[in-house]
């Protein structure tokens, strides 16, 4: 498996969708490769973290300035 393999496969393995004979190229891919175990850890710990973390109210106006800032940011890109 190469890298590009596994980014792609990355997601079904969050979800727990992956084949027995998939997760087992997988993960043969991630003894070899610290580049791509790094980034399952990291990705896993921002899940983990994320989940962890409660949403919070933003104050009255905040939303609506916060998009329109945004939003004049993007068509200032595009």
């Amino acid at each position: 498996m190469k890298c590009s393999e596994f980014l792609a496969l990355l997601d079904d393995l969050m979800d727990d969708s992956l084949t027995p004979e998939v997760r087992a190229d997988f993960e043969q891919h991630l003894s070899g490769c610290e580049h791509c175990e790094v980034i399952l850890n990291t990705t896993r710990k921002t899940i983990e973290i994320y989940r962890s973390h409660e949403i919070y109210d933003l104050p009255a106006g905040l939303r609506e300035r916060l998009h329109a800032a945004i939003m004049t940011r993007c068509k200032k890109s595009c």
